[in-house]
């Protein structure tokens, strides 16, 4: 594609680098990437990925922004309080880069609707705060092989890595299935570091861009943990699990039903 005097002065900075260049910018001006959740992690990954130009955003959310939200989910403002959250983070996205093409999903997503909302994406980025919400996600990713990332937060603790089904572990590969109900609060529960929501967001819109561009080293096959508290990243290798569920020599779920994977709450 030819890059107008706009275009090559907006992403000077990542033409620069040796791994995107031209060749790599363009890249992520087709690429397409749906972010589900607009809150704490999916705020920084929105604002990073429109900056970036990946040329169309789906951001996915039922919620609407509340003064709570304010303190970790930095795409919303005071004065957006009430407004869904994926218009308030689109108006965002937009303001940062006319460029990109953002779709909106206000809806709830679960068993029936979601592998249409991620098929015409080539990546899919986990922004939930629930483990209903995380299954879902890994077990439509798997069956549309889609990459995806999978990232949560609690307190002052955040956890990610990269997903490519067929070729690498995927989340229940390491977690079976959800644990008992309330067993696990959430960051509504039990709080989260809003600085905490932003590192992790911006690993996984790192991810992102990494996979369209093809630079560097996926976290896949990786689970990178870390301690804010300490400041200590730590990253653990995991395998394929012959006996998953989903993605294993024998699978056991084949489709996706109501019942653990039936809502996609987005309240991180």
């Amino acid at each position: 594609m030819e890059f107008n005097d706009e275009q090559l002065e907006r992403y000077s900075r990542h033409i620069l680098l040796k791994d995107i260049g031209i060749e790599g910018q363009e890249k992520i001006l087709d690429g397409r990437v749906m972010i589900i959740g607009a809150g704490g992690l999916g705020a920084p990954i929105a604002l990073y990925l429109a900056a970036a130009g990946v040329g169309h955003i789906g951001i996915a959310d039922f919620d609407k922004v509340e003064l709570s939200n304010l303190q970790r989910q930095v795409i919303h403002f005071t004065g957006d309080i009430g407004k869904r959250k994926v218009d308030s983070a689109a108006e965002k996205m937009k303001a940062i880069n006319p460029g990109v093409d953002v779709a909106v999903y206000g809806d709830y997503l679960n068993s029936r609707n979601i592998r249409d909302v991620i098929r015409d994406y080539d990546f899919v980025i986990d922004g939930t705060d629930n483990f209903a919400s995380k299954f879902l996600i890994n077990d439509a990713c798997v069956f549309e092989g889609k990459p995806f990332s999978h990232g949560g937060i609690l307190r002052f603790d955040g956890q990610t890595m990269t997903v490519l089904p067929g070729a690498t572990p995927c989340y229940r590969c390491i977690f079976n299935s959800p644990p008992p109900a309330n067993s696990v609060p959430t960051c509504s529960q039990a709080g989260v570091l809003g600085p905490v929501a932003g590192m992790l967001g911006t690993i996984q819109a790192t991810e992102a861009l990494k996979f369209l561009t093809g630079a560097g080293e996926l976290l896949a096959g990786r689970l990178l943990i870390f301690d804010a508290k300490t400041m200590r990243f730590r990253t653990a290798e995991v395998r394929k699990n012959p006996k998953c569920p989903v993605c294993g020599d024998h699978p056991t779920i084949t489709e996706l039903a109501d019942g653990e994977q039936a809502i996609c709450d987005l309240k991180h």
